[in-house]
């Protein structure tokens, strides 16, 4: 099995701004109007990687997000949606919850971290409409744990 650091190499990742290592693999050349009126592109596909302790810190954008599971250790994904923190784990080993895709729906808080802090994850995501750095919006921790209290600890945590 490969490392994160080979896979890093290999899949030619750089770091992302909400934490681990990224690279844009597709972009659809067809066009649409997103709902805040942007053009964008229909769809878009990334590789991703966290390692160890990395985290994707809570962030949301204003389009659908599906992750699928690769290799590695199980990732899990933390949403925070109508007041309530919903756990959801990527792997391979359905039997014991992991599932290998989940969808995160457009302007969600969400974010990731190895399950255990041991290991690394590859996954990829898909956008529809396609992702743009312009509908990105990475979390403030005051704002966010503001707006869920009672998630303060898992906030602090990812952001």
């Amino acid at each position: 099995m490969s490392t994160a650091q080979d896979l890093i190499q290999q899949l030619r990742l750089q770091p992302h701004p909400e934490g681990g290592y990224y690279r844009e693999t597709y972009r659809a050349s067809l066009q649409t109007t997103a709902e805040n009126g942007a053009a964008r592109n229909v769809s878009t596909a990334i590789y991703y990687l966290l390692e160890d302790n990395d985290r994707s810190h809570f962030h949301r954008i204003q389009s659908d997000e599906l992750w699928f599971f690769h290799q590695g250790q199980a990732l899990e994904m933390l949403l925070l949606e109508n007041g309530q923190l919903t756990v959801l784990a990527l792997g391979h080993d359905v039997g014991r919850g992991e599932m290998p895709q989940a969808v995160v729906p457009a302007h969600t808080w969400f974010g990731a971290r190895v399950k255990g802090g041991v290991g690394f994850a590859l996954v990829s995501c898909t956008v529809a409409p396609g992702f743009d750095f312009a509908d990105f919006e990475l979390a403030d921790r005051a704002r966010l744990t503001q707006e869920f209290p009672e998630q303060a600890a898992v906030i602090e945590q990812l952001t």
